[in-house]
């Protein structure tokens, strides 16, 4: 019996990536088609996105990760699609699953992948990461970001799901800059969904919610036992929810001010 030819599109939003969308994109090289939708990166990453044979490149401001994930969705030609990050790569044991499992019959049209974190080039067992999985693998056709979040988007499935065996490779952390800017800019985004959803800033909250997130990624999921560079990332961690809940206060008195100046 004949096994059917899926075809399938990965998908990556970028800013600023080279050192490691190379090493994506050979990575998945395997897809029919890629489309990249960058978000109007300077160092370089359009200009090797542009002379890449494999690669159609698309520019498009960015606004939040669920709109800028979204439009890459409308993009794709092919109801398979393999969304990725442009820091992570597909190791060829999760390709050799990937490329099997959209050509049976299975009833799942999503699939979420477990993901080995690295700092640098070393493995990260814990630090809360060990039992990190996403949505990667989907039907076009069956899913759609939700509008419910602007970061750490989720997708709405409208059918079964699965899980694949095999690991995703996640080159999470650069440098020290790198994955503190990152945090940071994860934690303005969270503060503006939550003060669109009227969540109110509290000190207690925020002292408690940020210590929490350093306790329990350290201690209670194990950070302490990837050493250095566990304390790294579980401090860097925390350092986003203080991030947001101290964005979060700046929206409060932002919007208070435009108020009073509007006031007669």
């Amino acid at each position: 019996m004949s096994v059917k030819k899926e075809s399938l599109t990965a998908l990556i939003i970028t800013y600023n990536e080279m050192g490691y969308i190379q090493k994506c994109i050979d990575s998945i090289s395997f897809a029919d088609e890629i489309i990249v939708v960058d978000s109007f990166s300077n160092d370089g990453t359009y200009e090797y996105l542009l002379e890449h044979p494999k690669v159609k490149v698309i520019q498009n401001p960015f606004e939040n990760f669920t709109a800028q994930k979204s439009f890459a969705l409308k993009q794709a030609s092919n109801d398979w699609v393999l969304f990725l990050d442009a820091d992570e790569v597909v190791p060829n044991e999760l390709e050799k699953e990937i490329k099997a499992t959209i050509s049976s019959d299975k009833d799942e049209v999503a699939y979420w992948f477990y993901r080995q974190f690295m700092f640098k080039n070393e493995k990260l067992k814990y630090s809360g990461w060990q039992t990190d999985k996403n949505y990667r693998l989907f039907r076009k056709s069956k899913a759609k970001f939700s509008d419910r979040k602007i970061v750490h988007e989720t997708l709405d499935v409208d059918g079964k799901s699965g899980i694949l065996k095999s690991k995703l490779t996640h080159y999470c952390y650069k440098n020290y800059e790198d994955y503190k800017s990152k945090m940071l800019k994860y934690g303005q985004l969270k503060a503006i969904e939550c003060f669109y959803k009227e969540k109110q800033f509290n000190y207690i909250s925020m002292y408690l919610k940020t210590g929490w997130k350093f306790f329990n990624h350290y201690f209670l999921r194990l950070g302490i036992l990837d050493g250095k560079k566990g304390f790294i990332i579980c401090y860097l961690n925390a350092l986003g929810v203080l991030e947001r809940f101290k964005e979060l206060k700046r929206l409060e008195l932002k919007n208070k001010l435009a108020y009073y100046l509007v006031m007669p």
